[in-house]
């Protein structure tokens, strides 16, 4: 069933002993949301906690690594935080496919696998929601969780710079600093801060460009090579989607990424609004937002770099 913000709140209200999960090579959306759920839901008086999600990298530990679940925890609701798709969950959270109670989630792309939805495809991030369930759930958001949601509302944003951002998503962001969140120490460290991983694997991304259709597809390419030669982790990758499509006259930025083989990668799309990033990356069997989306295959890069140019002029603007 699909619920509103005060139903949503209400459903926590009325149940207990909770278990939130949060997707597959988390970002700073779900850890955020899930920390902030999770703590809002302590101070409510409700047992609580998250799933431990092994890929979570040491920038985004600290909003999560307190209320991992304890071995052998048996919850009795399940909550998943901005998974559009049970394809998405951690390898340790198979075990409740077909069993989740609750998804919050932003992405117009969500499966609605879970018995209850609380959706707002609207939303910059999932961060907003959350915000507003607890409002709605205890009327306060306390400093710790105002916390975890500027986390949210800013990595899903680019520090507020994406097109994605919104006055809403601002007016949260406000409300959250007045609530205690350390927004100046956040930007510093998810923004401000480069590793010498990150700047030197910057440089090969972008002596690597590809461009293509007229300057208008900006395609990069990470290698795992590539991560071993910089001394890259997977904090350093973090929001390294956007590169090629903050080039000007880019319409479509692409990122192909090589994971655990040579034969397992990741595309990341990002797009101005004249083009469709979700209609891209469902042709692969992926999605998200408009301008913002992605895909997984088990294909080399040069093979997803030639089925992406076979078909990506059919996505373009057309030329009058």
């Amino acid at each position: 069933m699909m619920m509103t913000i005060p139903q949503t709140a209400e459903w926590l209200r009325q149940r207990d002993n909770f278990l939130i999960i949060t997707h597959r090579r988390p970002d700073g959306d779900t850890i955020g949301c899930a920390g902030a759920l999770a703590q809002g839901l302590r101070e409510y008086g409700k047992s609580a906690f998250i799933l431990y999600n092994s890929e979570t990298t040491d920038r985004y530990l600290p909003y999560n690594q307190d209320y991992w679940a304890p071995e052998g925890y048996s919850p009795e609701y399940t909550i998943t935080i901005d998974i559009a798709s049970d394809e998405l969950f951690p390898k340790n959270g198979s075990e409740y496919v077909g069993k989740i109670s609750l998804s919050i989630d932003h992405h117009p792309s969500n499966t609605f696998y879970a018995q209850d939805d609380c959706l707002d495809g609207t939303c910059a991030s999932c961060g907003e929601i959350i915000y507003d369930i607890l409002m709605e759930l205890s009327g306060t958001v306390s400093a710790v969780s105002a916390g975890c949601i500027y986390v949210a509302l800013s990595t899903d944003t680019g520090c507020f710079a994406f097109a994605n951002t919104t006055a809403r998503t601002l007016r949260v962001a406000a409300l959250c600093i007045e609530a205690g969140a350390p927004h100046m120490e956040l930007n510093r460290k998810l923004f401000r801060t480069n590793t010498h991983g990150r700047v030197k694997l910057e440089g090969m991304i972008y002596s690597g460009l590809e461009f293509h259709c007229d300057d208008a597809v900006a395609i990069a390419s990470i290698t795992r090579e590539m991560m071993e030669s910089a001394g890259a982790n997977e904090d350093d990758v973090d929001g390294i989607a956007a590169i090629p499509g903050s080039i000007e006259g880019v319409l479509v930025g692409i990122t192909i990424r090589e994971l655990t083989s040579t034969q397992d990668c990741k595309v990341s799309v990002r797009s101005s609004p004249t083009v469709d990033s979700h209609a891209i990356c469902a042709h692969f069997g992926g999605g998200g937002h408009p301008m913002a989306a992605g895909f997984s295959l088990e294909k080399t890069v040069d093979e997803i770099r030639q089925g992406l140019l076979e078909v990506i002029g059919g996505f373009l603007p057309q030329q009058t």
